[in-house]
């Protein structure tokens, strides 16, 4: 028997493999036993991405709800995360589901929970769907008439797409960016938030607009690395002052400047932070992962906005945005929310509030950048995910749990932090991670350092320790 476990962002598994018919009408039949356990006559609303089979797997899903007399919504095409959670609170549900792997490589799929408050399931809930997950499926989803179910109205569909969209019309002068002297470009990364950009931006320049699951076997995840075409194109052209980048389900980020030089997710955060506080001001607090740059803390100091670090993973931060006015929260892999939209990551919303921003005053991404350096100093970041084996990563994970690093080559270690992971500080600025994946099968090393070279050197540095370290 497969176990299905929830990692930092839902669960994930390679199609086929683990993530099958069976595993996922297992999973569903403990989430509709959870929803009526909660809720008198609940309602779900089911997403999926441009991947294997996600239309599919929905269906699989749907059956399953409608079975056990629950009222299900399914999208009528495929839809990024960020619709699915708006749909969810503006629908007035009680469960958003999503068939998405995210930004993992084209041969995994994976299933989203998304609570009524429109952004993740509280990880409370989700340890007591897995408690209920049976062994094996109950449910004979090859004899349920999906068609019949939705004559009968237990099954609607939904354009879930229309729902997103007609909110951001509300929020954005989106003719007024479309129409500024700056020229903008989005990438999808063949991702499901391709149609929705294409709908309320199709004068803007658009690159991988196209349904192709195997995404060019490059993992829709918005690193410099995976983004070679799009920051080419943006070289080429010569004229485009700012490009926004997204993940396979649309819900993380990335930007490139107008030299197609890669902007990271903690530029982001500090962008967006900069923009609500000193240009809006607005407050609130600041919540941003473990692994997100300190510079957080000296621009927050600025505003005078206290911030809190969460462990990684969006949920983390949604659950302080439940509770507390959150201004922004964000994380290193690219999931940030905002005040005044939904506790959700959203790389569409989060990267149009920073095109308007731009339009506004007529400062280029590279000046604003400049802004948040000249308050807090400027800083590289770096992020690798060494596919090392699972052996050898225990080795390392043991050897961190049990003994105290002072130093990684000629660099000292002045403290060590461990909310989630091994972080070494080298100094108040500087430093270097380790931290096993939550949703795939890799050791994460990270480090931050004062230049691109100086970041390079430590990050060098410290796999060179992982990877020649013996029992």
């Amino acid at each position: 028997m497969y176990q299905v476990k929830f990692g930092t962002d839902g669960w994930r598994a390679i199609i086929g493999e683990d993530y099958t018919v069976e595993n996922v009408v297992r999973l569903t039949e403990a989430v509709a036993k959870w929803l009526k356990r909660n809720n008198e006559t609940p309602s779900v609303i089911i997403g999926y991405d441009c991947r294997f089979n996600g239309q599919l797997f929905t269906e699989q899903v749907a059956k399953v709800l409608a079975h056990a007399q629950i009222q299900v919504s399914i999208s009528n095409q495929f839809t990024s995360t960020p619709a699915v959670s708006f749909a969810v609170l503006k629908q007035k549900a009680d469960l958003g589901i999503v068939i998405t792997a995210s930004h993992n490589p084209p041969e995994y799929s994976g299933y989203k929970l998304k609570g009524a408050h429109g952004g993740p399931l509280q990880e409370n809930f989700l340890r007591e769907i897995e408690q209920d997950i049976p062994n094996v499926s109950t449910v004979d989803v090859k004899n349920i008439d999906l068609k019949q179910l939705i004559e009968k109205g237990q099954v609607k569909i939904l354009d879930l797409d229309e729902i997103y969209t007609q909110n951001v019309r509300k929020h954005f002068n989106l003719s007024a960016i479309q129409n500024a002297e700056f020229e903008f470009a989005f990438d999808s990364m063949l991702g499901s938030g391709q149609k929705i950009m294409h709908d309320l931006m199709p004068n803007i320049y658009h690159i991988n607009r196209e349904v192709n699951p195997t995404f060019h076997q490059i993992p829709p995840e918005p690193l410099a690395k995976n983004l070679n075409l799009f920051s080419d194109f943006i070289r080429s052209e010569q004229h485009i002052a700012c490009g926004l980048a997204v993940d396979g389900d649309a819900d993380r980020i990335a930007l490139m400047d107008s030299k197609g030089n890669y902007i990271d997710s903690h530029h982001i955060i500090l962008l967006l932070t900069h923009y609500l506080a000193g240009y809006k001001k607005q407050s609130g607090k600041i919540v941003t992962g473990f692994s997100s740059t300190t510079k957080v803390e000296k621009l927050a100091k600025h505003y005078g906005l206290e911030v809190q670090r969460v462990k990684i993973g969006f949920k983390q931060i949604s659950e302080v945005m439940l509770k507390e006015h959150v201004l922004v929260g964000g994380e290193e892999s690219g999931g940030i929310a905002i005040a005044g939209h939904i506790p959700e990551r959203d790389g569409i919303w989060n990267g149009l509030v920073i095109w308007q921003w731009m339009v506004e005053t007529g400062k280029t991404i590279e000046t604003l950048i400049q802004e948040i350096y000249d308050i807090t100093g400027s800083f590289s970041y770096s992020r690798n995910d060494l596919k090392i084996t699972e052996a050898q990563k225990q080795l390392v994970i043991r050897y961190c749990e049990t003994t105290e690093i002072k130093q990684f080559g000629s660099e000292n270690v002045l403290r060590l932090e461990t909310l989630d992971g091994y972080k070494y500080f080298l100094n108040e600025d500087e430093w270097v991670m380790i931290r096993p994946s939550g949703t795939e099968p890799v050791l994460r090393t990270y480090a931050e350092g004062k230049t691109k070279e100086r970041t390079q050197m430590l990050i060098d540095l410290l796999e060179d320790f992982v990877l020649n370290l013996k029992a």
